[in-house]
């Protein structure tokens, strides 16, 4: 548990594009990168399907690229910055999850 906290205490992120419905961010995460580029371990990607003037549901893909959180001991950390990420950059909207980190992806849905 320590060893979560301190990753998710520590993950900061950086818009990389915005339009009118999506968003993306760079993310980054203490002790992992991109091992082709050497940057951010992933990426965040905010989709806002807007229907009528109240009712709003997001997507939210998640997309990690450091092979190290891939592996099975890791899948907890995965969960616990993928709920970070939804906490943080989306809120309390209902949210559909799409995370991809090799063997730890998974799908959640998020409902107020």
């Amino acid at each position: 548990m320590d060893k979560i906290k301190a990753v998710t205490d520590h993950i900061q992120f950086t818009k990389n594009f915005r339009s009118a419905t999506a968003e993306e961010w760079y993310v980054f995460i203490p002790g992992f990168k991109d091992p082709a580029t050497g940057g951010a371990a992933g990426k965040a990607i905010v989709h806002y399907n807007l229907y009528g003037n109240r009712d709003m549901f997001i997507n939210t893909t998640v997309i990690l690229d450091d092979p190290g959180l891939f592996t099975q001991e890791n899948f907890q950390l995965v969960y616990s910055i993928a709920d970070e990420l939804v906490n943080r950059l989306v809120g309390y909207a209902d949210t559909l999850l799409s995370v991809h980190a090799g063997g730890n992806s998974y799908n959640a849905e998020y409902k107020r």
